[in-house]
C-alpha cells in the first residue's frame, strides 16, 4: 500500500482521534467506611442513658418541664473517645440513649 503525502496526515489524524475516543474515564471506588465498633456504641449507650436519666429525673423533680433537646449534654455528647471509632455513630447512639433515659426518668417508667 502506497500512501501519498496528502493521505498520510489524514490517516494520522484519524488514528489519533480513534485512540483518543477509545479511552474510558477511571472511576475510583471509595473505601469502605470504618466498622462501628461494639465498644464505641456500648459506651455511647451507657453514657447517654446515664446522663439522660439524671437530667430527666432532675427536671421532673424540679418541675422544669420536658426539654431534653435543649440540654447541653444532648448537644455536647460527653464521653467520646476517638480511639474507639468515628464521632458520628457515637453522637447518634448517645443521643438516642439520652432520650431513652431522659424519658424513662422524667415519666418515671
Amino acid at each position: 500500500m502506497n500512501l501519498s503525502r496528502v493521505e498520510l496526515p489524514f490517516l494520522a489524524a484519524a488514528v489519533f482521534l480513534i485512540t483518543g475516543c477509545a479511552s474510558h474515564p477511571y472511576y475510583a471506588v471509595a473505601p469502605a467506611p470504618p466498622p462501628y465498633t461494639e465498644p464505641l456504641i456500648a459506651r455511647a449507650d451507657h453514657e447517654g442513658f446515664r446522663i439522660g436519666s439524671e437530667n430527666g429525673a432532675r427536671d421532673a423533680y424540679n418541675g422544669y418541664g420536658r426539654h431534653p433537646e435543649r440540654e447541653r449534654a444532648y448537644h455536647e455528647t460527653p464521653g467520646y473517645d476517638p480511639s474507639l471509632g468515628p464521632y458520628g455513630p457515637y453522637r447518634d447512639a448517645f443521643r438516642a440513649a439520652y432520650l431513652r433515659g431522659y424519658n424513662q426518668a422524667f415519666y418515671r417508667r
